[in-house]
């Protein structure tokens, strides 16, 4: 009897981990394909945050007011890199039309459905590896400069608390009780509460990718250079050599849609630089996942270093990593905890895939029989990460989904 070909999962940051084990706990057999080691790519540069209420989307209503005061200032939250202006426009009229209001409500509903069990998702994975203590419970602290509190009534938190989240409005003293390493500048918060924070994202892939190949799963370090559809199966060519398999799952991350391109299917996928520096030795201890609301940066205590993650950089796959870019993050990190004024840091910058609507595509790619995408999961991968994986491999094992995916449709576009 031969052996059945594997369903190859290519991308092996957290989304196509969790696909691959999802696979593997149906008794698959699985491939998971990735150029680098799992999870060491945007999947590992994340600010760990892992809140089952984000629900939130990039663009809402209002929003093009702020964008030019962001793009303008050189430690703004957005950065456009110049020569990337001419592609990025069709993009960016798509991602307004997105902050409609009617769409930002339908697509909290979308977020919601693929976010709202995350930390349970987590623990069930971590269950058994000896590793359980990376997910830690925490707030999500939302520190403002304004006096006045967050408004519990305004449409964002309106949106957080239909689907069930825990909010709280907090003082300048309330906060400095909760979190004494900020900056006294600060002087109000919005709580968000029964979430959880990542002690280190990318020990999380490590560890689950080592659970997979526990499992019986197989991890291939390769760049996939093509697929190819035979009259039977897939051929992922590879700089190491062809693979077969009868299905593939799309969990490349931003270059997927430059495996999709030769097959002539096109989507409005932008490659986002996004940065991060952690202080491996400095005395600020953040207790929770803490954002600067202001200049749209989060901060949080990881193994063996605080991390601070920001910045939204658009300029195209190829681009380098812009030295400046840090240095801003810097400087809005020492803004937010005074007492890293001197305190050295390590920089680290990756890529996120981002769609203009905040969703990601999963789902079958419409002509290309067994080819299932699940990439574009702009800032909220490791968030989605556990039930996109569950999803994309229902698909690939022929299961029906038991929620709509109409939202994520690689072809809504």
């Amino acid at each position: 009897m031969s052996t059945p070909q594997p369903t190859a999962v290519i991308g092996g940051g957290i989304v196509g981990i969790c696909t691959a084990i999802a696979l593997a706990e149906r008794g698959a057999p699985v491939c998971l394909i990735d150029r680098d080691a799992p999870g060491q790519g945007a999947s590992m540069g994340n600010a760990g945050v892992i809140s089952p209420f984000s629900v939130v989307p990039q663009s809402l209503p209002g929003l093009w007011r702020d964008i030019p005061r962001w793009v303008l200032d050189p430690s703004g939250p957005v950065h456009l890199r110049p020569r990337h202006i001419p592609r990025f426009l069709p993009w960016a009229l798509r991602f307004l039309r997105a902050g409609q209001r009617d769409r930002v409500e339908a697509t909290a509903a979308a977020m919601h459905a693929l976010n709202h069990d995350n930390v349970m998702l987590y623990r069930q994975l971590l269950t058994g590896t000896g590793h359980e203590d990376l997910i830690k419970d925490s707030y999500y602290v939302m520190a403002s400069r304004a006096a006045t509190p967050a408004r519990l009534d305004s449409f964002t938190n309106q949106l957080r608390l239909k689907y069930g989240a825990e909010l709280e409005a907090i003082d300048a003293a309330a906060l400095r009780d909760l979190e004494p390493a900020l900056s006294p500048a600060f002087e109000s918060a919005l709580l968000i509460k029964a979430q959880a924070r990542a002690l280190s994202p990318g020990r999380i892939c490590e560890v689950l990718a080592d659970k997979l190949r526990g499992m019986g799963g197989t991890v291939v370090q390769a760049s996939v250079t093509g697929l190819l559809r035979t009259d039977e199966d897939w051929q992922i060519n590879t700089d190491s050599g062809p693979i077969r398999a009868a299905n593939v799952v799309l969990a490349a991350g931003a270059w997927s849609a430059r495996l999709l391109t030769p097959l002539g299917i096109d989507v409005p996928l932008e490659a986002e630089r996004g940065y991060h520096l952690a202080f491996p030795d400095t005395p600020v201890t953040l207790n929770n996942s803490v954002m600067d609301t202001d200049m749209k940066l989060v901060a949080s205590s990881m193994e063996g270093a605080l991390r601070v993650a920001g910045t939204a950089e658009f300029g195209g796959l190829e681009t380098e990593a812009s030295p400046a870019r840090a240095q801003a993050l810097a400087k809005v990190a020492r803004k937010l905890c005074p007492d890293l004024a001197e305190a050295q840091y390590e920089t680290w910058s990756g890529l996120r895939p981002s769609f203009p609507d905040s969703l990601p595509a999963i789902g079958p790619i419409e002509g290309q029989p067994g080819l299932i995408a699940a990439f574009g999961h702009s800032h909220w991968g490791f968030m989605m990460g556990p039930k996109t994986g569950r999803l994309a491999a229902g698909l690939a094992m022929g299961e029906r989904p038991n929620i709509d995916l109409s939202r994520y449709d690689p072809a809504r576009f």
